[in-house]
């Protein structure tokens, strides 16, 4: 132990030159943006909703007049026709602004937010350099590697890294490998006298803890956070900065797993996007696969209940955002 001390505070230039740059690598390269590092989050049991579990959830006597509609609810970017933003950034809508309660068209249900939408930037391409004005977008990255910069500061882009820029800063996206650079993108507005954070926020998923419930639970499964199987990882909220979409997160459900069929509150906007995996996308009383691609949102009626099933022997995960669209 001593010897290996004594090579730790050796006076050798080297040595000690080479400790500075692995202890003090942010003082010394501020134009990097470090991913931000996720407290751990504690959630109620149950998943985070006012429904105390399955003992609370009344279902109705009879089949809802509206299941016939429930494909009026769900978006595929693979259905989209592609448009541009940034310049060069392709993107494929898989929800758009619309209503709740009766979307003009398929996919059309967002009240809170504007869009989210699956994003594709080709081999070596970069997207203009421009300022979000009356929005905010986040970035989670689907596949290849790139750079985003912004602020003064570069974030690094690959698989699993979720990025948030608020309105009003510069910055442009590029593509820094041969494989095109896909991500989901969610859109928010951002309401009048709204005050935007002055940077640029990047966290990896795989590097953020799963939230743990508050208490125990009878119906949640060992290492699950709530709603008996999800697993949720925390990347952005109303404290880092969103103005209308109250939080994002991912959401795992292990093999053979389910969630808690639970329906939502009046106004609850709450998206469920499915990213790597296909599972049953159990909705009212109807089943649908939903594989990579393809979103959903129930009706927020108190009545209309969800859930997601598992069925294979691989994990599969989802990107999760909800924001009220009460009137303010």
């Amino acid at each position: 132990m001593n010897g290996e001390l004594g090579v730790m505070i050796a006076p050798s230039g080297k040595r000690l030159s080479s400790l500075a740059l692995l202890l003090f690598g942010i003082a010394l390269f501020p134009g990097y943006a470090q991913t931000v590092a996720k407290p751990p989050v504690k959630t109620p049991a149950t998943g985070g909703n006012s429904f105390g579990g399955p003992n609370e959830i009344r279902y109705e006597a009879g089949r809802d007049p509206q299941d016939r509609r429930i494909d009026k609810f769900i978006g595929d970017w693979h259905d989209s026709m592609p448009r541009h933003e940034h310049g060069s950034l392709v993107l494929r809508d898989i929800l758009t602004h619309g209503d709740n309660l009766t979307p003009p068209q398929p996919g059309a249900v967002l009240q809170a937010a504007n869009f989210v939408a699956y994003g594709r930037l080709q081999p070596r391409d970069v997207t203009t350099s421009e300022k979000l004005v009356g929005q905010q977008e986040i970035y989670y990255i689907d596949g290849g590697t790139g750079e985003i910069t912004a602020g003064g500061k570069t974030g690094t882009l690959h698989k699993d890294v979720a990025v948030f820029v608020p309105e009003g800063l510069e910055f442009v996206m590029k593509n820094t490998g041969s494989d095109d650079l896909t991500m989901y993108v969610v859109n928010e507005p951002v309401p009048a006298g709204f005050t935007p954070r002055k940077d640029m926020l990047v966290t990896d998923e795989s590097t953020v803890p799963a939230r743990t419930p508050m208490e125990a639970s009878p119906y949640t499964l060992p290492g699950a956070s709530g709603h008996w199987a999800h697993i949720v990882r925390d990347l952005f909220s109303r404290a880092d900065g969103l103005a209308t979409v109250g939080d994002i997160i991912t959401v795992t459900l292990n093999p053979m797993t389910m969630g808690e069929p639970h329906p939502h509150n009046l106004n609850q906007e709450e998206i469920w996007v499915a990213m790597d995996g296909t599972s049953l996308a159990f909705i009212g009383t109807q089943l649908r696969l939903q594989p990579p691609g393809m979103g959903y949102m129930i009706r927020p009626d108190m009545t209309m209940t969800h859930s997601n099933i598992n069925s294979n022997d691989t994990p599969v995960k989802f990107l999760w955002f909800a924001g009220s669209s009460a009137p303010k």
